[in-house]
């Protein structure tokens, strides 16, 4: 059965997080949401609003986290998917997730982040040479990290996808999707 690690923490996008860990287990996809502890994450809802000129932030769902990054064993998982929200700019610190994060990027897994996301892959030298959509207020951590920012709904680069925003889960997912897929019929071969 093909596994992906969803990583999360507080903060958390509730939709970032939600939409891709419901998706994945209609494909029939066993998903585990890891956090820095296994705990009830507090998630929230970005959105925009008319006068703003950057987005709010609101209370969103409860999530499980299923596993803790200290538990992870990434040989175990055959994709991660990097959730974005504000969770991101505390989690690229933890010096599990970048060893678990490591592995994806050098064993050439599927990776997919999301938004704030990419921060995760930007701390770990993850994205240098890459181009990579995200929420265009991180092109200059994108460039800064090596990168080159793209303002569209989906970038997909050898095995790593990337998307802006919540609004572009449809087309992160069917992108994440194919690329999981693929190397799991390269494996079975």
């Amino acid at each position: 059965m093909t596994r992906v690690l969803l990583v999360a923490g507080d903060a958390t996008e509730s939709l970032d997080t939600w939409y891709p860990y419901l998706r994945l287990r209609e494909e029939g996809i066993e998903v585990h949401i890891g956090a820095p502890v296994k705990k009830i994450l507090k998630s929230v809802v970005h959105d925009f609003e008319s006068g703003w000129d950057t987005y709010v932030e609101r209370p969103g769902y409860h999530i499980p986290a299923d596993i803790a990054f200290a538990d992870v064993d990434p040989g175990d998982y055959d994709g991660i998917i990097l959730s974005g929200g504000r969770a991101p700019e505390y989690l690229r610190n933890d010096p599990r997730l970048q060893k678990i994060v490591r592995h994806f990027v050098e064993c050439k897994k599927p990776i997919a982040a999301l938004c704030h996301g990419v921060l995760i892959l930007a701390a770990i030298d993850g994205i240098r040479g890459c181009t990579i959509a995200t929420y265009e207020a991180l092109a200059p951590d994108v460039e800064g990290a090596g990168g080159k920012f793209k303002d569209t709904d989906v970038v997909v680069e050898g095995n790593l996808v990337t998307s802006r925003t919540w609004m572009d889960l449809p087309f992160f997912m069917r992108e994440f999707l194919k690329i999981l897929k693929d190397c799991r019929k390269s494996v079975a071969a």
